[in-house]
């Protein structure tokens, strides 16, 4: 997942609009549905690990086969999963059912807008906890992981449209490799999941003016 402001994406070609693909979420009670912290690891493991049963699932982020197996039909219900191919019970497996999604908390309706923020926590509150996981193990990964692995800060002067297009470029970019998340064969040797976090935002410095 990623996010974006005013648009908050959850993952083309340079002529077209990398956002096109992804299903876009402006319904406050499917944004609630997906704020839930199993249903958030579910759409993770699924994404790192391709189809998986209730089972499975279950075995990789700590929960039962039927706590999974409940999630993963709320999360059918509203569209974020489906069955990956014909199976009975609990050994049926599920695969991500959308190639990226986003949603806005900049909306004219309120109750949307609070559903969506509540979403945008969860969903950075888990990735920063990877983040600080990762810098606590950086140690465990081969030295070329270890050199290979990049955290940068800096500040942008830019103006909103500018701004804007530095957001696609780079969404654009990240796109060029989306295809292996549900494509295992697409990936190469020596490949590992990395995710990227992205934020961009104005600063105020307290006193001032702007």
């Amino acid at each position: 997942m990623t996010t974006e402001n005013p648009k908050t994406d959850i993952t083309e070609t340079p002529a077209q609009d990398p956002r096109s693909a992804m299903r876009e979420v402006n319904d406050p009670k499917t944004l609630r549905a997906l704020t839930h912290p199993v249903r958030l690891a579910l759409l993770e493991a699924l994404a790192l690990e391709g189809p998986l049963t209730a089972t499975a699932a279950g075995e990789l982020i700590g929960e039962s086969p039927t706590t999974c197996s409940f999630h993963f039909r709320q999360l059918a219900k509203y569209g974020f999963v489906e069955e990956a191919e014909s199976g009975p019970g609990r050994n049926r497996p599920w695969k991500i059912a959308n190639a990226g999604m986003r949603f806005s908390d900049v909306t004219e309706d309120p109750e949307t807008s609070v559903a969506a923020k509540s979403l945008e926590r969860m969903v950075f509150d888990r990735a920063l906890g990877r983040l600080s996981g990762f810098i606590n193990a950086k140690a465990s990964f081969p030295k070329i992981w270890q050199e290979a692995s990049q955290n940068m800060e800096t500040i942008l002067w830019v103006t909103p449209a500018e701004l804007e297009a530095v957001t696609l470029e780079v969404m654009s970019t990240f796109n060029r490799f989306h295809d292996r998340i549900s494509h295992a064969s697409e990936r190469p040797d020596g490949s590992l999941p990395v995710e990227a976090l992205v934020f961009m935002y104005p600063v105020r410095l307290p006193g001032s003016s702007l």
